[in-house]
């Protein structure tokens, strides 16, 4: 567990049921960044294996994946904060690559595009909807992203200055339209994403993906 007085960072992570994906994230979670695993009504004991693998647990009574993001960003006290998927999907361990161009003060906010390691990492539905999405963005803002990646990092004040309101699908996406409207210096960059343990909640099925592209349109909206 992370010293108290050595953490630079903060890593909020949205919960679900993921009580078989906690051990192998948590462990991989780097030295200076402490886990936030925010519990967002979990039935499978995900709090209670967060807590035994040395995480913060918060709980957050209201479900959807932003008003976890956000109760996580709430409780969040370091200057830096990171989110990352739950499942697995996305390792932990890459945290520093992606955080040192915020870290260096060279970027506002940095996006971990997703490369797929086998075919069933990301579903072809997924795929194609988060594409539409991304060129959505880019002729709302000018911001050319190729992936709007659930592993992303910037400070923590400027990140609540931005009064993020979406509580459900779209809240990722709002945080990088009102950041580009904000001015920020915004990146991309790629790591690995692996098969997630577990079913998706959202992008396993085509209807949990129709139900995610209508929350982001309607954030652009």
């Amino acid at each position: 567990m992370t010293n108290s007085h050595s953490v630079r960072g903060d890593l909020v992570l949205p919960c679900l049921n993921e009580a078989d994906a906690l051990p192998w994230v948590l462990a991989r979670v780097p030295a200076g960044w402490r886990a936030i695993v925010v519990d967002n009504g979990s039935d499978d004991g995900s709090a209670d294996i967060a807590r035994a693998h040395g995480a913060t647990v918060v709980h957050e009574a209201r479900r959807g994946f932003g008003a976890a993001c956000h109760a996580g960003l709430t409780a969040a006290e370091a200057e830096f904060v990171a989110f990352c998927d739950c499942d697995a999907s996305l390792d932990p361990g890459m945290l520093p690559r992606v955080a040192r161009p915020v870290l260096d003060g060279v970027a506002d906010l940095v996006l971990a595009r997703r490369r797929p390691t086998a075919r069933s990492a990301w579903p072809l539905h997924a795929r194609l909807g988060n594409r539409a999405l991304s060129r959505m963005v880019r002729r709302r803002t000018g911001v050319r992203l190729r992936d709007l990646g659930p592993l992303r990092v910037a400070r923590r004040q400027p990140l609540l200055d931005l009064q993020l309101s979406d509580r459900r699908s779209g809240y990722p996406l709002q945080m990088v339209v009102r950041a580009a409207d904000a001015g920020w210096r915004i990146e991309e960059t790629e790591v690995d994403y692996l098969p997630r343990t577990g079913k998706s909640k959202v992008t396993g099925t085509w209807l949990g993906t129709w139900h995610a592209v209508r929350d982001m349109r309607a954030v652009l909206r």
